[in-house]
């Protein structure tokens, strides 16, 4: 079953909503960076709400990147969506210890570390990118995210993120939402929308049960009801090539490629996104100090 996120309004036209089914891409992700359960219940949210995020800003061949950096055990999550919303990551602590609210309930949280920083950056294709950064808020990544657009751009946002991990530590499911108040929105809005949050409950609980990102959008916002306008599928997409990372070497310099070529050995450069390596021949090393 293919990976999809669904866009819409609700039929006041006071809500903006998005919602996501992220199991493959989060199931891939986490198999490329071999995650423990908390890493991958922690990667897997941030994965999901860079797919949302990315696909969001429909810029064409614009880019945003999510980072989180906590003090919990994880270190940091760097995730990057293309505007279609297909994304890639890496965590740079993937092994880290279980850490559970209560038994069978991962602690998110915990992993992530509420003391550091979260932070977006959109490439928008213009002279600079623009970079929002916050405090964490609880590192549970979700309520970061609600905090991000409450406070760097200035937009009432409720975000609900969950991955389920099984007893052999695969992904059981993913997905997410983002709901989104437009100007003048009345209080009544308001108060439906909270009701529909409280009602629905856990993401995780409504995607085991078979639910589709369009079901999640209905039982959230109840009878404000969804205009659907968007279907886009999305997967875990990396675009590296040997073209890039060669460029990467080059920019190494002479004396450390010099070093390499010395050591007469294969110099295999492994993609930190994928499980991709491109293997240099000390020929080819020599190559690109000729170009130098």
């Amino acid at each position: 079953m293919k990976d999809y996120l669904v866009r819409g309004m609700s039929m006041d036209g006071f809500v903006k909503v998005v919602a996501i089914r992220s199991t493959v891409l989060v199931r891939r992700g986490a198999e490329i960076q071999k995650t423990t359960p908390n890493a991958t219940a922690a990667f897997g949210r941030a994965l999901t709400a860079a797919s949302m995020m990315g696909n969001m800003q429909k810029v064409e061949n614009g880019s945003m990147t999510l980072q989180i950096k906590g003090d919990g055990p994880i270190g940091s999550i760097t995730c990057v969506s293309d505007p279609q919303g297909n994304v890639r990551g890496f965590v740079t602590e993937p092994r880290v210890p279980l850490v559970e609210k209560y038994p069978g309930k991962l602690d998110v949280g915990a992993t992530v570390g509420n003391d550091g920083t979260l932070t977006v950056i959109r490439d928008l294709q213009m002279k600079e990118p623009y970079v929002g950064t916050i405090e964490l808020v609880s590192g549970e990544i979700g309520d970061d995210i609600t905090a991000y657009f409450a406070q760097s751009e200035q937009t009432p946002t409720a975000c609900a993120l969950g991955v389920l991990v099984d007893r052999d530590q695969s992904v059981k499911v993913a997905g997410g939402y983002l709901l989104q108040l437009l100007p003048g929105a009345p209080d009544d809005v308001i108060d439906r929308l909270e009701a529909g949050i409280r009602r629905a409950g856990a993401v995780t609980a409504m995607l085991e049960q078979g639910m589709t990102p369009e079901d999640i959008l209905g039982q959230v916002c109840g009878d404000l009801g969804v205009v659907f306008m968007e279907t886009t599928e999305v997967s875990y997409k990396c675009y590296c090539s040997r073209e890039r990372v060669t460029k990467a070497l080059i920019s190494l310099g002479k004396k450390e490629l010099a070093e390499i070529t010395e050591e007469g050995k294969d110099f295999p450069v492994e993609c930190q996104f994928c499980d991709t390596v491109y293997a240099f021949t000390p020929e080819d090393i020599r190559g690109l100090l000729e170009k130098i």
